[in-house]
């Protein structure tokens, strides 16, 4: 992972997937948050977790249209406006942030060798707050 900070967006990965959403229809931007959230959401507790960093960003653009979320203010990620996101993406995104905090995922252990996983996993419980306190359907 080429990062160079904690933030959500502050890395490499993260970076091309805001340009990502951006290049994205309209219409499909919600698309290209679920099928990252999905892919992580639904990686089984016995296998690796690979990346992630998408996922993190995703939810962190799912968070921003929640109550009480920030906004995406970093240069890193989409420099257009997204829609009104489907509120089940909430759900989606809360599940895709409890696997990856949990064992066998990358982006945790990568911070937890940086000696950064505690404020990593302070960033991720404070969206995750914010998604789970939303109402999701």
């Amino acid at each position: 992972m080429g990062a160079w900070d904690i933030g959500h967006f502050d890395n490499d990965t993260a970076a091309d997937f805001g340009g990502r959403v951006d290049d994205a229809e309209a219409e499909k931007k919600a698309d290209v948050l679920r099928d990252v959230l999905t892919a992580v959401a639904d990686t089984g507790p016995e296998d690796y977790v690979d990346g992630g960093e998408e996922a993190v960003a995703a939810a962190a653009l799912v968070a921003a249209q929640c109550p009480g979320g920030d906004p995406v203010t970093t240069a890193y990620g989409p420099k257009n406006p997204l829609p009104p996101l489907p509120a089940g993406l909430r759900p989606l995104a809360v599940r895709a942030l409890d696997r990856l905090t949990a064992k066998n995922a990358e982006p945790l252990d990568l911070w937890a060798e940086a000696g950064a996983d505690q404020e990593w996993l302070a960033g991720i419980a404070a969206l995750r707050a914010v998604l789970a306190a939303a109402p999701g359907e």
